[in-house]
């Protein structure tokens, strides 16, 4: 059976950029590894200053960040140097490890013309690799595995799913997959992971006679095997994997033990999680408290 229905809710990531945050949710922190996940957009309106959509440097320990987007192009910029265009289709999977900062700037008013719109995840690390070395890498969408049948496309971004394998290197079992169904099109969850869910980007289906749109993800366990019918013309993130068990969340930070998170807020305050060198002007300072002012990165509510 279904085990939720999970509606986005609105959280703003910088001054003029607002997105439908997923997860975390209350009554589900995690599926699989994956801890977080936000969409942005469509902005199809850009306002005056472009750069008021940009999210500042900031920093992350004990994850992978994973950004891919439908529309737009994005600047990435973090404390290894690495200077990174992303565009739609492309995956750029960032491994925080033991501590990393970056940015993201929307530098470009014309590639952004046509609409900006992003899905950013993020998956949690097991414990023996919360301490690793932080790294970044850019796939193409030539890297990963493409799919289609009769009304059915699907990419594999990261991960194994209904006997394909992504390119994109992983640290724990999890699958996340790009699927546009055409109206009338019918799709299953693969049943290999223990955990699995998937998130309407746009359009409309029906599972077990009852219809959802977008903003909403539903979660099934193991064995559950639902059947998915496209309404309309429809966009799917399907995603889940194995359980990593318990993690904290605060901020920016993960990590399996809280001690870990208090010592990343410190690291932050006194510089020693460094900036990009090649965006080190400004910076989002630690916050204060639960609440978030304009401008800052994404922060799920602490959830320890």
């Amino acid at each position: 059976m279904l085990d939720l229905v999970i509606e986005a809710r609105t959280a703003a990531i910088s001054a003029a950029m607002n997105v439908r945050r997923i997860l975390p949710f209350r009554l589900r922190r995690m599926i699989g590894p994956f801890i977080f996940m936000d969409h942005a957009g469509p902005v199809t309106n850009l306002p005056a200053q472009p750069s008021s959509l940009d999210v500042l440097p900031h920093p992350h320990i004990g994850l992978s960040t994973v950004s891919y987007l439908f529309g737009g192009q994005v600047t990435h910029r973090d404390s290894l140097g690495v200077e990174q265009v992303i565009r739609p289709g492309e995956v750029n999977w960032m491994t925080a490890g033991r501590g990393i900062s970056h940015s993201e700037r929307f530098e470009d008013p014309s590639a952004l013309a046509g609409g900006l719109e992003m899905m950013q995840t993020w998956v949690a690390l097991p414990e023996r690799d919360e301490e690793a070395a932080p790294s970044f890498h850019n796939y193409t969408p030539d890297q990963l595995p493409v799919f289609t049948e009769t009304g059915v496309w699907m990419r594999l971004i990261a991960g194994t799913a209904y006997g394909l394998k992504s390119s994109v290197n992983t640290t724990s079992p999890l699958f996340y997959l790009h699927v546009v169904l055409q109206r009338g099109a019918r799709f299953g969850l693969p049943k290999e992971h223990a955990e699995r869910g998937f998130y309407i980007v746009k359009g409309r289906v029906e599972v077990a006679g009852v219809s959802y749109d977008a903003g909403k993800m539903l979660v099934f366990s193991k064995g559950v095997d639902p059947l998915i019918t496209a309404i309309d013309e429809t966009t799917l993130m399907l995603l889940g994997g194995e359980p990593l068990g318990e993690r904290f969340i605060w901020w920016n930070f993960v990590s399996s033990r809280k001690e870990r998170i208090e010592q990343a807020k410190e690291d932050w305050k006194q510089g020693r999680i460094i900036l990009p060198p090649n965006d080190d002007k400004e910076f989002i300072p630690l916050p204060d408290d639960r609440s978030r002012p304009a401008g800052t990165a994404p922060r799920p509510e602490p959830l320890s």
